[in-house]
């Protein structure tokens, strides 16, 4: 059983800025929240190496959160930003019981966690998230970390890591949903296709707006939106321009994170091109909104009802052109995993070495 004023540190690059602030690693958010209903008794600091952009300490629903400012700056900025974590977490182990550290992402967080965990023998953990199993990642050969300090979010990442790095890790904790968000609202499903995703070249629009404009033939009244912001977004608007498509595709810019679920309320399809993806929260929000999902990127080996994996775009025409056809009656709710099952698992890998100590 967890004791009074226990205390588990999460590194991160980034944390939301304010209570306000709904679209910052909005899945991070939910797995604190799911930590603090499911743990009463656990204290959780967040520290934050780069965003926000501020130097400061502040309370976000309870949780202590320290930010440093780093802004992603260079190399002496980026080192004097550690040094600066470094004596927190220093001040933060010798006022609390801190029973462990978790990293998000295996990048310099995972790095300075493992050092300092090494260091006052506390556990650490590393949540690898997306494009941190990649080759190019080379903070790993800093961390050295073993395969039983490495949480995967999916199947594919602990592949990937895998093949890349050649640690397994070994625990796979998915990601999950958290249904109390969702607004209470009853299905309209008056979009045909939603895309939801920052508005960058990994994320694939174009091959979003170039299927619909295919797709319009046969269907000249398609209505389709995209949730997100980004580099792309002048380049998107021109193809929209080009193919003559102002009627059918909406930009809708950045949202808040639940009036983004309320269009998925109101949405069939989420179409998910994205080349790279560790376990899209969006396509698993997307499901228990009643969608039909369709991406490339297959996150679990296993799969998942109501979710689509196509390996080309012309697959992923013909099982858009096949979902469009059908009738869709009443929508059927879909969650393979909720936040409080990822937060109850990964708890868990703490207490166990807390209640080994004891």
């Amino acid at each position: 059983m967890i004791i009074d004023l226990s205390v588990l540190v999460i590194l991160s690059p980034g944390f939301a800025a304010n209570e306000a602030d709904t679209t910052c690693l909005t899945s991070q958010q939910n797995l604190v929240k799911s930590l603090n209903k499911i743990y009463p008794l656990l204290k959780i600091i967040i520290l934050c190496s780069q965003y926000p952009f501020v130097s400061s300490m502040y309370y976000w629903h309870g949780n202590k959160v320290i930010s440093f400012n780093g802004q992603n700056k260079g190399k002496l900025n980026r080192l004097w930003v550690w040094r600066k974590i470094w004596s927190a977490l220093k001040k933060i182990n010798r006022e609390n019981n801190v029973i462990g550290l978790l990293s998000f992402w295996c990048g310099e967080c995972a790095l300075l966690g493992k050092h300092f965990g090494s260091k006052y023998d506390l556990p650490h953990y590393c949540w690898i998230l997306g494009q941190d199993a990649k080759a190019q990642n080379k903070y790993v050969r800093y961390i050295k970390p073993s395969g039983e300090q490495l949480i995967a979010l999916s199947d594919f990442l602990q592949d990937e890591f895998y093949r890349n790095h050649g640690i397994k890790p070994k625990h796979v904790i998915p990601n999950g949903v958290e249904p109390g968000q969702f607004p209470k609202s009853t299905f309209n499903k008056l979009i045909d296709l939603l895309g939801v995703g920052s508005l960058i070249p990994l994320k694939q629009f174009d091959i979003f707006i170039e299927l619909i404009h295919e797709l319009k033939h046969d269907y000249p009244n398609i209505n389709a939106a995209i949730c997100g912001n980004g580099p792309e977004r002048r380049h998107l608007q021109s193809l929209i321009k080009k193919f003559s498509l102002k009627k059918n595709i909406t930009l809708l810019g950045e949202l808040p994170h639940r009036e983004v679920l309320r269009l998925m309320l109101q949405s069939k399809i989420l179409l998910h091109p994205s080349s790279y993806e560790g376990f899209s929260t969006v396509c698993l929000e997307a499901l228990y909104a009643g969608n039909k999902v369709i991406s490339f990127c297959r996150p679990m080996k296993a799969p998942i009802v109501n979710w689509f994996i196509v390996e080309t775009r012309e697959e992923m025409k013909e099982k858009l052109a096949t979902l469009l056809n059908i009738n869709f009656g009443v929508p059927h709710r879909v969650i393979p995993y909720t936040m409080d099952e990822t937060a109850r698992v990964i708890g868990g890998l703490f207490l166990q070495k807390l209640s080994a100590i004891n």
